[in-house]
C-alpha cells in the first residue's frame, strides 16, 4: 500500500473499480482490494471490496507461507470460470488469505488449514489469491475469459461496484 500511496496510485485504483469497467487483481492484488490486513501489525488497503486480509493460523502446523499447488472448489458460477472445471489445481504464493465480510462475493475456495477464498468477484470487480500466469493451460484460460470479458465479448453481469 506504501509504493501504491508514495506513486499516486491509490485514487486511480479506487476510481477504476468504481468505473464499471473490469477489474482483475493477482494474489497481493485480491489482498488490497479489501479495507485491511493483518500484515505488519495492521494495515489500511483500497477499501474496494469490504473485509479483512488474515494471516494462516501458525497453531495449524502449516508452513507459511503457502508456495504449491492447490485445488479450487467453485461455489458459484462466473465468466472468469468458463470452460475451467471445478477442483482444477492452481499455484499459490501467499501467507495471508481474505476474509470477506459479504460471503456472497466468494466464488471459488481452497483449503489450507482453513478454507479461504481463492477467487472473489463482486460487479465488475473480481480476483484470484493464486496465479493464473503460473498455473498452466487452465490459468492461462482464465486470463483469456478476463480478455473477453473486458472486450465485451463475453456475457456477464459487469457493472459499477458501490459498496453503499
Amino acid at each position: 500500500m506504501r509504493k501504491l500511496a508514495d506513486r499516486g496510485l491509490v485514487e486511480p485504483l479506487k476510481a477504476y473499480a468504481a468505473s464499471g469497467r473490469p477489474f482483475l487483481g493477482v494474489c497481493v492484488g485480491l489482498q488490497l482490494l479489501f479495507d485491511g490486513s493483518e500484515e505488519g501489525g495492521g494495515v489500511e488497503c483500497l477499501g474496494i471490496l469490504p473485509g479483512t486480509v488474515r494471516r494462516f493460523p501458525a497453531d495449524k502446523g502449516l508452513k507459511v507461507p503457502q508456495i504449491g499447488w492447490n485445488d479450487v472448489s467453485i461455489v458459484r458460477q462466473h465468466a472468469l470460470l468458463d470452460d475451467v472445471p471445478d477442483r482444477t489445481y492452481f499455484y499459490f504464493v501467499h501467507s495471508y488469505y481474505a476474509d470477506p465480510a459479504d460471503p456472497t462475493m466468494i466464488v471459488g475456495t481452497a483449503e489450507y488449514g482453513v478454507d479461504f477464498p481463492a477467487i472473489v468477484a463482486h460487479a465488475n470487480v473480481v480476483a484470484t489469491q493464486f496465479h493464473p500466469e503460473k498455473s498452466a493451460d487452465l490459468g492461462v484460460r482464465l486470463y483469456a475469459n478476463f480478455g473477453r470479458i473486458a472486450a465485451g465479448t463475453m456475457a456477464s453481469s459487469v457493472h459499477a461496484y458501490s459498496r453503499d
